[in-house]
Protein backbone atom coordinates (compact mmCIF):
# COMPACT_ATOMS: atom_id res chain seq x y z
CA UNK A 1 0.00 0.00 0.00
CA UNK A 2 3.07 2.24 -0.69
CA UNK A 3 1.07 4.23 -3.56
CA UNK A 4 -1.47 4.87 -1.09
CA UNK A 5 0.57 5.89 2.01
CA UNK A 6 1.93 8.72 -0.83
CA UNK A 7 -1.22 10.17 -0.77
CA UNK A 8 -1.65 10.33 2.67
CA UNK A 9 1.58 11.91 3.46
CA UNK A 10 0.55 14.31 0.25
CA UNK A 11 0.43 17.75 1.89
CA UNK A 12 -2.06 18.66 -0.18
CA UNK A 13 -3.96 16.07 0.68
CA UNK A 14 -3.76 16.86 4.32
CA UNK A 15 -4.13 20.48 2.99
CA UNK A 16 -7.85 19.65 1.66
CA UNK A 17 -8.95 17.14 4.60
CA UNK A 18 -8.06 19.97 6.82
CA UNK A 19 -10.31 22.35 4.74
CA UNK A 20 -13.28 19.51 4.79
CA UNK A 21 -12.72 19.61 8.37
CA UNK A 22 -13.30 23.70 8.70
CA UNK A 23 -15.89 23.69 6.03
CA UNK A 24 -18.02 21.00 8.08
CA UNK A 25 -17.30 22.32 11.55
CA UNK A 26 -20.88 23.26 12.54
CA UNK A 27 -22.33 20.78 10.05
CA UNK A 28 -24.62 18.51 12.29
CA UNK A 29 -24.45 15.28 9.61
CA UNK A 30 -21.87 12.70 8.98
CA UNK A 31 -18.77 14.48 8.29
CA UNK A 32 -16.31 14.03 5.04
CA UNK A 33 -13.00 13.26 6.71
CA UNK A 34 -10.25 10.54 7.02
CA UNK A 35 -12.70 8.42 9.35
CA UNK A 36 -15.40 8.65 7.07
CA UNK A 37 -12.85 7.73 3.88
CA UNK A 38 -11.57 4.53 5.55
CA UNK A 39 -14.83 3.46 6.65
CA UNK A 40 -15.57 3.80 2.71
CA UNK A 41 -12.34 1.89 1.80
CA UNK A 42 -12.73 -1.15 3.91
CA UNK A 43 -16.35 -1.53 3.55
CA UNK A 44 -15.20 -0.98 -0.26
CA UNK A 45 -12.41 -4.01 0.08
CA UNK A 46 -15.25 -6.17 1.65
CA UNK A 47 -17.70 -5.66 -1.58
CA UNK A 48 -14.94 -6.25 -3.72
CA UNK A 49 -14.34 -9.68 -2.01
CA UNK A 50 -17.68 -10.93 -1.50
CA UNK A 51 -18.88 -10.32 -5.16
CA UNK A 52 -15.51 -11.94 -6.42
CA UNK A 53 -14.41 -9.06 -7.89
CA UNK A 54 -11.07 -8.43 -9.26
CA UNK A 55 -9.45 -5.16 -8.08
CA UNK A 56 -6.41 -3.89 -6.35
CA UNK A 57 -6.37 -3.31 -2.56
CA UNK A 58 -4.89 0.08 -3.08
CA UNK A 59 -6.73 1.02 -6.00
CA UNK A 60 -9.98 0.85 -3.66
CA UNK A 61 -7.93 2.42 -0.92
CA UNK A 62 -7.15 5.37 -3.16
CA UNK A 63 -10.56 5.73 -4.80
CA UNK A 64 -12.00 5.96 -1.12
CA UNK A 65 -9.79 8.45 0.24
CA UNK A 66 -9.85 10.57 -2.72
CA UNK A 67 -13.98 10.33 -3.58
CA UNK A 68 -15.23 13.42 -0.97
CA UNK A 69 -11.67 15.26 -1.28
CA UNK A 70 -13.14 18.27 -3.00
CA UNK A 71 -16.45 18.43 -0.51
CA UNK A 72 -14.84 21.87 0.39
CA UNK A 73 -15.42 23.26 -2.64
CA UNK A 74 -18.78 22.36 -2.50
CA UNK A 75 -19.54 24.58 0.69
CA UNK A 76 -17.28 27.29 -0.70
CA UNK A 77 -17.99 27.59 -4.44
CA UNK A 78 -21.11 25.32 -5.40
CA UNK A 79 -19.08 23.09 -7.31
CA UNK A 80 -20.74 19.53 -7.45
CA UNK A 81 -18.11 18.24 -5.02
CA UNK A 82 -17.85 14.63 -7.16
CA UNK A 83 -16.73 16.77 -9.80
CA UNK A 84 -14.63 19.00 -7.54
CA UNK A 85 -12.99 15.62 -5.65
CA UNK A 86 -12.58 14.11 -9.25
CA UNK A 87 -10.18 17.06 -10.24
CA UNK A 88 -7.77 17.42 -7.27
CA UNK A 89 -7.39 13.97 -7.48
CA UNK A 90 -5.43 13.67 -10.43
CA UNK A 91 -2.70 15.29 -9.65
CA UNK A 92 -2.36 13.97 -6.31
CA UNK A 93 -2.80 10.11 -7.92
CA UNK A 94 0.09 10.97 -10.43
CA UNK A 95 2.22 11.83 -7.45
CA UNK A 96 1.31 8.57 -5.88
CA UNK A 97 2.80 7.00 -9.55
CA UNK A 98 -0.76 5.34 -10.22
CA UNK A 99 -0.62 4.55 -14.10
CA UNK A 100 -3.12 6.60 -16.13
CA UNK A 101 -5.18 3.74 -16.80
CA UNK A 102 -5.43 3.07 -13.09
CA UNK A 103 -6.39 6.97 -12.89
CA UNK A 104 -8.86 7.07 -15.09
CA UNK A 105 -10.46 3.94 -13.22
CA UNK A 106 -9.93 5.38 -10.07
CA UNK A 107 -11.37 9.04 -11.73
CA UNK A 108 -14.52 7.26 -12.78
CA UNK A 109 -15.62 5.88 -9.44
CA UNK A 110 -15.12 9.26 -7.79
CA UNK A 111 -16.89 11.26 -10.52
CA UNK A 112 -19.98 8.78 -10.61
CA UNK A 113 -19.73 8.05 -5.90
CA UNK A 114 -23.23 9.95 -6.08
CA UNK A 115 -25.27 7.86 -8.68
CA UNK A 116 -25.40 4.22 -9.08
CA UNK A 117 -25.88 2.98 -12.57
CA UNK A 118 -25.48 -0.66 -13.19
CA UNK A 119 -24.04 -0.26 -16.56
CA UNK A 120 -21.08 1.46 -14.87
CA UNK A 121 -17.98 -0.16 -14.06
CA UNK A 122 -17.31 -2.53 -10.82
CA UNK A 123 -15.19 0.39 -8.72
CA UNK A 124 -17.71 2.51 -9.40
CA UNK A 125 -20.93 0.68 -8.42
CA UNK A 126 -18.74 -0.57 -5.28
CA UNK A 127 -17.77 3.00 -4.13
CA UNK A 128 -21.22 3.99 -4.40
CA UNK A 129 -22.61 1.25 -2.55
CA UNK A 130 -19.67 1.68 0.27
CA UNK A 131 -20.19 5.25 0.31
CA UNK A 132 -24.20 4.53 1.84
CA UNK A 133 -23.55 1.83 3.64
CA UNK A 134 -19.90 2.59 5.66
CA UNK A 135 -22.08 5.43 7.55
CA UNK A 136 -23.23 4.85 11.17
CA UNK A 137 -26.79 5.93 10.79
CA UNK A 138 -28.69 3.96 13.59
CA UNK A 139 -26.35 5.46 16.86
CA UNK A 140 -26.96 9.22 14.71
CA UNK A 141 -28.63 11.75 16.50
CA UNK A 142 -30.65 13.52 13.58
CA UNK A 143 -31.69 10.79 11.61
CA UNK A 144 -34.63 12.20 11.35
CA UNK A 145 -33.50 15.31 9.41
CA UNK A 146 -31.10 13.36 7.19
CA UNK A 147 -31.86 13.95 3.20
CA UNK A 148 -31.09 10.12 3.09
CA UNK A 149 -34.28 8.40 4.54
CA UNK A 150 -37.66 9.95 3.53
CA UNK A 151 -40.36 10.18 6.18
CA UNK A 152 -40.54 7.21 8.60
CA UNK A 153 -37.88 5.17 7.12
CA UNK A 154 -35.76 3.92 9.44
CA UNK A 155 -31.43 2.39 9.07
CA UNK A 156 -30.97 -0.82 8.43
CA UNK A 157 -27.01 -1.83 9.61
CA UNK A 158 -25.28 -3.68 6.64
CA UNK A 159 -22.17 -4.76 8.18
Amino acid sequence: MKRVNKILENEKYLYYLKKNIEAEKNRVFCHHDLRHYLDVARVAYILALEENISLKKDIIYATALLHDIGRWKEYLEGVDHAIASTNLAKELLEIAEFNPTEQAIIQSAIRNHRKYDAKNPPLDQILYKSDKISRPCIECAVVKECKRFDIGQTPKLYY
